[in-house]
């Protein structure tokens, strides 16, 4: 009778557990902030679950008339495997990552955070004398640059759409480079730009070659 009451009691937890799941602050997430005054956006963070969603926040600063992004995004399982692969590995970032290189350009401070029921723990670097926290960082700069392009792209074809093409090519050559990566995030302002009659053909035909390279279907 014990043991049948123990797994009774089981089932209705786990019951429970399925109709009142814990909610997103009890996910085990990834934050990442960057932080530069000289560059655009000036400051920029993630949030990241470990299925790949998430959001993205950037900052402008005080002297730029246009104001702070906010979305939602997804980025690859992959990636996000191995973001979270390095928290656990790393001591879920509880570490002294900067690099006593006293000769190394200042590129923004930048700090990888991690929170879970297992753990949790930060560091903040400008540049890491670890190379799997300088990969992976590099990716999130990557996706941060794709999201800002999408910001750029559509206020463009609002106010200046005289601009878009060279836009376009610029973000064509970052993502050859893998400076842009996670394309699918700006879909609807490439697709936007596509079906505009507005802005030019060559601009149009840009956007539906990006919006084909980055693996969604229209």
């Amino acid at each position: 009778m014990k043991m049948i009451a123990a797994v009774c009691a089981v089932l209705t937890s786990c019951s429970a557990f399925a109709q009142n799941p814990p909610p997103a602050a009890a996910r085990p997430h990834i934050d990442f902030s960057v932080e530069n005054l000289q560059v655009q956006p000036k400051a920029y963070s993630f949030v990241i679950y470990e299925d790949g969603s998430g959001s993205y926040s950037g900052s402008p600063g005080e002297d730029v008339g246009a104001g702070a992004t906010r979305r939602p995004i997804h980025i690859d399982g992959a990636i996000a495997s191995e973001i979270f692969e390095a928290a656990r590995t790393h001591h879920y970032f509880s570490i002294a990552c900067e690099t006593r290189q006293h000769d190394v350009a200042f590129t923004g401070k930048k700090t990888l955070a991690y929170t879970g029921p297992d753990g949790s723990g930060s560091c903040t670097f400008n540049y890491s004398r670890d190379p799997t926290l300088n990969k992976i960082v590099g990716k999130l700069e990557a996706i941060s640059y794709t999201l800002e392009e999408g910001t750029r792209l559509k206020s463009e074809q609002l106010h200046d759409r005289l601009s878009l093409d060279a836009e376009l090519a610029s973000l064509e050559e970052a993502a050859k480079d893998q400076r842009a990566i996670e394309l699918a995030n700006i879909a609807p302002e490439l697709e936007s730009i596509m079906s505009d009659d507005a802005v030019m053909e060559r601009a149009r035909a840009r956007a539906r070659s990006i919006l084909a390279k980055s693996g969604v279907s229209r």
